[in-house]
């Protein structure tokens, strides 16, 4: 009996309160430092978190991921304007890539996106969400500085040049997918949670709006040198380095949000939820909680100590530790492989003809009087392709993600991703039925909806909902799997389904299929509505009820509203 109760000894000595804490920057703690059961204490730590304020530390929290996508979708969207100037300046007389050479670059940054996204998701979970963050960041840096300095040589094709830093960056930006949304999560307060993640997505929207500035400044710039050739394929001499200078901006550019968000990104601390289940760290977690909120930089708790508490959760703490054996018996429950099937089937299926989307981006263009039909120099074709893109961003896009931030936590994740399924089959099926019929501005009346539903529906929730359902030892691997999922269906939608649109092409009628695509479109858009019923609804759910994870209450006190159990789930 005696050797039974010495190991109980050490916790009554790491059970000392710490320093610090005010009105502003509350001691989480002091507030649990009695609390023997690491359990228990974990509960009540992460129920503190999860009941927190709104305070400015969600807000730096949201702006630090947030920069994230912001680089992310601005290197994304920049890929069409980019190959637009690769075009006139590296085939003069043509003005234009080949279309292998032109589909090569665009699909170049979705297959390295599928690598980050797998890659960078089971390394989150292995070696930590701090150890990862930034390194995402240090990649897309890295690439975008190296696209931006390429050239080609008698040796090297520039095209090929682009995609090798194209696959790099979106290896870069396909590990900001599962981090972003994890770490945004974990830390985040639960009635603000999807509004929170949300935020963070909707950084997509402002990306593509600065990209679009960008390329519309950068043609004003080069004004002159535009104007003095009267065509993309008479661009030559000084507007050929015009043009060259103006796609290295472009580009370039992409790389300072990023330097600015890389400092935080690298000091933020662990998430007190990583710390507590995978690293089983229970002193670490708790000072690492007080330090985040008063924006220090990690927690700094006494080393004995720590080392006592983590050698006694390791034998009592009643979450199960990551392991491949355990990896596949968790999913071997049918409901917990259903649930990753349904976040992962719902993305691929939304990606599929979310790209298809911008098949009708030149029709558009035409209608509100954008074309670079009949233009009468380089700078004019530029120009409308810029002010173009920026009226399409602004259509749909950016409203579709805010009216989402806003309504996320009371519609609810489940609600607005049946919702957008179910209207977007009905305007897929409006334009694929009637392509030929309707008229022009019917067809603009259709895309502005279309655009405004994809980012009202499911390609928010899509990027929220795997960021909350699964257990914190596999909430970063199951994101990626889901996130890499949606992209190899976007390479499928780009590469595959748009490419049938061109079938019997005739001169006089270059896109015969165009209607047929928007019905195959119109099929997974419905086939999503079947997914959906898949996944929970998530709002103002605690991460732990939706995985299951909360142990159960060993104080009576402590139970009632947060005293849940894996089997009251």
């Amino acid at each position: 009996m005696a050797d039974d109760a010495s190991p109980r000894t050490p916790p009554q000595q790491y059970t000392q309160k710490t320093s610090g804490g005010n009105n502003a920057y509350h001691n989480f703690h002091n507030d649990f430092v009695h609390i023997q059961d690491p359990n228990e204490r974990r509960r009540l730590a992460l129920a503190e978190i999860d009941k927190a304020p709104f305070g400015w530390y969600h807000v730096r929290a949201c702006v630090v991921a947030g920069i994230g996508f912001f680089t992310d979708s601005y290197d994304i969207f920049a890929v069409s304007l980019l190959n637009t100037m690769l075009g006139i300046v590296y085939y003069p007389g043509v003005g234009s890539l080949p279309g292998p050479s032109d589909n090569a670059i665009k699909l170049s940054t979705s297959a390295g996106t599928v690598v980050g996204q797998l890659v960078f998701g089971y390394l989150a979970d292995h070696v930590g969400r701090k150890r990862m963050y930034g390194l995402e960041l240090i990649i897309i840096i890295f690439a975008t500085l190296g696209q931006a300095l390429s050239s080609g040589s008698p040796s090297v094709n520039i095209i090929g040049l682009i995609i090798f830093w194209r696959v790099l960056l979106g290896v870069g930006i396909g590990g900001d997918y599962p981090l972003s949304s994890i770490i945004t999560s974990e830390f985040a307060t639960t009635r603000w949670r999807g509004a929170m993640m949300g935020a963070v997505f909707a950084m997509q929207g402002i990306g593509q709006l600065v990209c679009a500035f960008v390329m519309l400044f950068v043609t004003l710039g080069f004004r002159e040198a535009l104007l003095a050739s009267p065509g993309v394929k008479e661009c030559e001499g000084y507007c050929a380095i015009a043009v060259d200078k103006m796609w290295r901006t472009l580009i370039g550019f992409g790389a300072v949000p990023a330097c600015i968000a890389l400092y935080y990104r690298l000091t933020i601390p662990e998430t007190p939820r990583y710390t507590f289940d995978i690293g089983r760290d229970v002193e670490k977690a708790a000072d690492d909680v007080k330090a985040y909120i008063s924006g220090k930089r990690e927690g700094n708790p006494d080393d004995i100590t720590r080392i006592q508490a983590r050698e006694a959760a390791q034998t009592q703490m009643t979450i199960p530790k990551a392991s491949w054996s355990d990896f596949c018996r968790h999913y071997a429950i049918p409901k917990n492989g259903l649930l990753l099937f349904g976040t992962a089937a719902s993305w691929f299926l939304l990606d599929v003809a979310f790209y298809g989307l911008s098949l009708n981006n030149a029709l558009i263009l035409e209608v509100i009087g954008y074309s670079t039909k009949g233009a009468t120099s380089t700078y004019q074709v530029l120009y409308n392709t810029a002010i173009g893109n920026l009226i399409i961003v602004l259509a749909g896009a950016v409203p579709g993600y805010w009216v989402s931030v806003a309504t996320l936590d009371t519609l609810g994740r489940k609600t607005i991703q049946m919702g957008g399924f179910i209207i977007l089959t009905i305007l897929f099926i409006v334009m694929g039925f009637a392509y030929y019929s309707i008229s022009s501005n019917a067809l603009l009346a259709i895309y502005v909806l279309a655009q405004f539903f994809f980012n009202f529906g499911p390609n928010m929730t899509t990027f929220i909902v795997p960021g909350e359902v699964f257990p914190t030892r596999y909430r970063s691997t199951s994101h990626g799997i889901s996130a890499a999922s949606g992209k190899i269906g976007s390479i499928i939608g780009q590469g595959a389904i748009s490419t049938l649109r061109t079938r019997g092409a005739t001169e006089a009628n270059p896109n015969p299929w165009m209607d047929h695509v928007l019905e195959i479109y119109a099929l997974f858009m419905f086939l999503g509505i079947f997914t959906t019923f898949l996944i929970p609804e998530t709002k103002r759910k605690t991460l732990e009820e939706l995985s299951g994870e909360d142990p159960p209450s060993s104080l009576p006190a402590a139970e009632g509203s947060n005293g849940k159990t894996t089997e009251s789930l």
